[in-house]
This record gives structure tokens, C-alpha cells and sequence, in this order.
């Protein structure tokens, strides 16, 4: 008897596996596709032989950890069929994003579930620096930067810059993480770990510190471990222009040259363009006026309120309700008496109407005492990287 070992050879090599997800693509059909306009989780699984009944079973046996009407147009979903002549739908997967993704599991039809699940990822540390020519974002999008990284460069500086008034000439450097999945697929800015930048004459470092383990928060403090975070930021806006300042003596020509006081800061920016609360507090107006337009008053504590005029929208906020430093309260307009898109924000120090770029707000807390030592131990080599950052 004789055989043949190069048979023997190709029965004994196995297909390499394709693992995606979770799951042995090999072992299924596998459609891809996005989300287009109209449709719907039941529409697709129904356009795959899914019938009714079983697709309303998955919706009701999944709607506590995944609502169904979440899909959104553009997104990715893959399906895994089963690999015979039914090719009957058993996984599918959806993507809101390159990192997340979602598996609605009902493959058993005694245990249907949907589980979220993040794709392995590795993360690199990058180190960057700029001159400013003309604006922050403008300078580190010429230089490829992403906006995220941007975005949280500005949310760090927040409390201590006016970025309308950054010149040229102004110097920034960042060391931060980046998340890559299949490695070269950047996903996103993990964190900034250590930040510089130069305004004003000022040397101003901002270090990344973890300040409570058990909850993983962390906080931004500069080399003399004193809080960047400040009770007032210096914009309801995230990038803007003043286009007027606080003015007790202003004329205007319109009038015939007579003073008309201006009481407020007008930031312009693109109409829908989000304004956000300057301080936590509770809202004591949320309404209208001809000349206010729409507009949001917060009373911050007893000492300070500030006010929000001629926006668009007033967001969600009521009178009554208690909104934090950060929060989207409504969006650049052109109600009530104005000639452009923009914001007039008005601060109230003790019932008096002044300029909030003139006092003196209360500084943020120190890092604690008990974490001296530990952040010393931080911030020395992070400083000596951005020290050494040459400016691109």
C-alpha cells in the first residue's frame, strides 16, 4: 500500500485563524457595511431573513444595555452569518467608534445579550512644540496636530490664559500618550501628561498628577504644585475673539459720540458655536428680553454672578437648576439688540457690574500635603523632557 504525503501534507495545515472581535471570522459569512439614512436594527436584520418576531425578542432581550435606536448614520456593523446555505444572522456588531464596539449575541435564542467591548490597543508617548503665528489652534493644526489634543491643550490652560489674547510669537510644548489599534491606527489622545507654555513674559508648566488612586482622578498643577484649575475660567467660550471690552467710558459714533457704558465682554464666534458656565452654580435666570436677547444669569455664590446675553439657544438650563463649570448652557446668536454673532458676558462681583479680566478670583487648592513628596518625584523627570523639547 502506498500513500501520498503531499496529501497527507495539506490535510494536516489548518487555515490560519482570522480573529476579529472576539471571533473566528473563518468560521462565518461576514457582511460589512455602515449605517445609512433610514435605516434601522430591525430593517437590517430583516433584509437578512431575520423574521419579526425574533427581531422584536432580541430588541426587548437586549434594550436594558443596548437601545437599538443608538445607531447612528455612518457608523460601522459587521454581521456573522452562519457559513451554510441559510446563512442565518447570528452576531451583530456595531461601531460607534474605531476603539468601542458593541456584539448583540443571539446566536442562542435562550440567551440573547449585547455586550460593549473595547479593541486591544497600544499606547505611545509623543512629545511636540509650536510658536504661535497667529492662534493656538490655527498653529498646531499647520503643524498635524489632531483637535483633540488641541482641545484639551486649551481645557488645561483654561483657568490661567486668555487665549484671545495669544500673540505671535507665543510658545507651547506638550509630552502626551497617543492609542493605536493594529498599530498605526491612531483612535485617540490618551491624556497629556506634561504641558509648557510661554505668554506674557510667563513660564507656565502644567503637570498631570494623580490626586486619588481609588476614584483615578487626576489634576493639572504647575511646578510649584498650585492648581491650574481656577474657580472662574477666562471664556465661556473655547476659542473666540473680543470683539468689545468691559467700558465705562465708551463712545459710540451711532449715538452722536456720547458715552453709552459697556458693562459686559463680547466674545464673537460663529452663530450655534457652544457657550459654556465660567463656574458651577445655580441658574437664576433662563429667559428673554428685547435688549438681552436670550440669556442665562448664574449666581455663583454670594459674591459672584455672571450673565450670558443674545445667544441662540439656552441649552436645557431652567431657573433653578445648578449647572457645573464647564457646562454647555446654551449657543453663540443674534437675539435682542446686536450686530453680530457673539456673547456678552457680564460679572457681577457683590452686586456690582466689573471687569472680569481686572480681579483678583480665588486661586485653586494646592496639591495636598500628604503628596509632596510623590510629586516631586513626578514632575522632575517630565520637566526635564519639556526642557529639553526643541521648538518645531
Amino acid at each position: 500500500m502506498s500513500f501520498d504525503s503531499s496529501s497527507i501534507l495539506l490535510n494536516d495545515i489548518k487555515e490560519k485563524p482570522n480573529l476579529q472581535f472576539g471571533f473566528n471570522f473563518n468560521d462565518y459569512n461576514v457582511e460589512r457595511d455602515t449605517i445609512k439614512f433610514g435605516d434601522s436594527f430591525g430593517e437590517i436584520l430583516a433584509a437578512r431573513n431575520l423574521s419579526y418576531p425574533k427581531i422584536y425578542k432580541i430588541v426587548e432581550n437586549i434594550k436594558d444595555s443596548f437601545d437599538v435606536r443608538w445607531l447612528t448614520v455612518g457608523k460601522a456593523f459587521t454581521i456573522l452569518s452562519s457559513k451554510d446555505s441559510l446563512n442565518t444572522p447570528k452576531y451583530f456588531i456595531y461601531q460607534p467608534n474605531l476603539l468601542n464596539y458593541v456584539v448583540v449575541d443571539f446566536a442562542n435564542k435562550d440567551s440573547i445579550t449585547a455586550y460593549n467591548k473595547t479593541k486591544p490597543f497600544k499606547i505611545f508617548s509623543r512629545e511636540t512644540s509650536g510658536i504661535i503665528n497667529n492662534s493656538l489652534s490655527e498653529t498646531m493644526d499647520q503643524n498635524g496636530l489632531p483637535w483633540e489634543l488641541i482641545n484639551k491643550l486649551s481645557d488645561i490652560y483654561a483657568w490661567t490664559i486668555d487665549f484671545t489674547r495669544i500673540k505671535k510669537g507665543d510658545k507651547f510644548k506638550i509630552v502626551y500618550k497617543e492609542r493605536y489599534i493594529e498599530d498605526s491606527v491612531l483612535v485617540g489622545i490618551k491624556s497629556i501628561d506634561a504641558a509648557y507654555f510661554e505668554h506674557e513674559n510667563q513660564n507656565l508648566y502644567a503637570f498631570n498628577f494623580l490626586v486619588d488612586s481609588t476614584k483615578n482622578i487626576t489634576e493639572f498643577f504647575d511646578e510649584n504644585g498650585k492648581s491650574l484649575q481656577r474657580t472662574f475660567l477666562k471664556s465661556p467660550l473655547r476659542f473666540s475673539n473680543i470683539s468689545s471690552r468691559y467700558n465705562l467710558k465708551r463712545r459710540i459714533a451711532y449715538y452722536g459720540n456720547k458715552v453709552r457704558p459697556h458693562r459686559g465682554t463680547d466674545f464673537a464666534a460663529p452663530i450655534g458655536t457652544p457657550i459654556m458656565a465660567t463656574a458651577s452654580g445655580r441658574v437664576v435666570k433662563s429667559s428673554y428680553t428685547r435688549g438681552n436677547g436670550y440669556y442665562v444669569k448664574i449666581k455663583h455664590n454670594d459674591t459672584y454672578s455672571t450673565q450670558y446675553l443674545h445667544m441662540q439657544k439656552r441649552g436645557r438650563v431652567k431657573q433653578g437648576s445648578y449647572v457645573k463649570q464647564g457646562d454647555v448652557i446654551g449657543k453663540i446668536g443674534m437675539t435682542g439688540n446686536t450686530s453680530g454673532p457673539h456673547v456678552c458676558y457680564r460679572f457681577w462681583k457683590n452686586g456690582m457690574q466689573v471687569d472680569p479680566f481686572k480681579q483678583k478670583l480665588p486661586p485653586g487648592k494646592p496639591i495636598p500635603k500628604n503628596l509632596n513628596s510623590k510629586f516631586t518625584e513626578h514632575l522632575i523627570p517630565l520637566k526635564t523632557i519639556l526642557d529639553n523639547i526643541n521648538y518645531n
